[in-house]
């Protein structure tokens, strides 16, 4: 089976047997990254434009080695050394790539919904890097590709995901993918970061992180996102870590074989420990590992390794 959609926006849009489907082309893919010589021809004489408004570190990199490792062109675009500098609407700046004929068009922006727009607007397909504090597609994507490999499965899983609920783009997403994948998740964070609503995205709520991480197999922390923050949310960061940072101490409570995750940038001895970072559980290198298989996975399929001649 292959995706007949044109854009990948968000994990919500995605069904059960698409979500299977770019896992398992992603594990296929996987082995290259491991190969003296990291290329294939798939996407020899595709352009691939990373779009990026906000900074990225693994993201950005990963879409840009995937591309690479599947041979098609990539090139990297900033608001900063954009027109859009000089006043050029996001809108215009988009029409102006396009005319250059792209295929795929990666874009982060820190506006929700920025990546709909240029879907409805553009016939290059577009991939949602992660839209303001709405969705992180890929993200969600990699992280379940992750703990399935690890665990051999998603269904009936207890997955913890604890701090900044509020501003967390990987929060939305992972609890939608997750839940519909058959695994069972708990939000769990101070009330001033748990958002309005929080209960209607289908995962259990609490503020006692204790009981969040009770029997977990999968604990999945989140970093402060200050730079999204109008107001201090919390008395201090040791306060912060002393309520919700993950500590060997608190772990003793979850699940005997639980995997710790964290989808970066970390901050170290505020939402988790060193220790536990860089312990035995930790996956958050794999993580990153898996990041480059995943996007290599959706640049595949979207780009006509395996496609449906229909289009959404």
């Amino acid at each position: 089976m292959g995706l007949s959609k044109k854009d990948i926006l968000d994990v919500d849009s995605l069904s059960v047997d698409e979500i299977q489907t770019i896992l398992d082309t992603a594990d296929g893919l996987k082995e290259i990254s491991s190969r003296p010589i990291k290329k294939v021809p798939t996407l020899r004489g595709k352009t691939v434009i990373l779009f990026f408004h906000e900074p990225s570190t693994r993201t950005r990199m990963s879409f840009d080695i995937a591309a690479k490792r599947l041979s098609a062109d990539s090139i990297s675009i900033t608001a900063g050394s954009s027109s859009m500098v000089k006043g050029e609407t996001l809108i215009d700046t988009a029409k102006n790539i396009e005319a250059m004929t792209p295929d795929i068009i990666v874009i982060r922006h820190a506006s929700s919904g920025a990546p709909y727009l240029l879907a409805k607007m553009l016939s290059s397909a577009i991939i949602n890097a992660g839209d303001g504090m709405h969705a992180h597609p890929t993200q969600a994507l990699l992280d379940m590709m992750t703990v399935r490999e690890k665990k051999g499965r998603l269904e009936g899983l207890r997955i913890a995901i604890i701090g900044d609920i509020a501003h967390s783009r990987v929060a939305r997403s992972n609890v939608a993918g997750f839940t519909k994948m058959g695994a069972a998740v708990c939000l769990a964070g101070p009330p001033t970061m748990l958002p309005y609503g929080v209960d209607s995205l289908g995962a259990h709520v609490t503020h006692d992180m204790d009981e969040a991480i009770e029997g977990a197999d999968v604990i999945m922390m989140l970093r402060i996102q200050k730079e999204r923050q109008k107001h201090f949310l919390f008395p201090t960061e040791r306060e912060y870590a002393k309520r919700y940072g993950l500590s060997p101490e608190r772990l003793k409570n979850a699940g005997p074989d639980v995997l710790i995750m964290h989808p970066g940038p970390l901050n170290r001895g505020v939402e988790i420990s060193p220790q536990i970072a860089d312990g035995p559980y930790s996956l958050i290198l794999d993580q990153v590992a898996n990041g480059v298989a995943l996007r290599m996975s959706l640049l595949y399929l979207l780009g006509g390794g395996a496609r449906h001649a229909d289009r959404d």
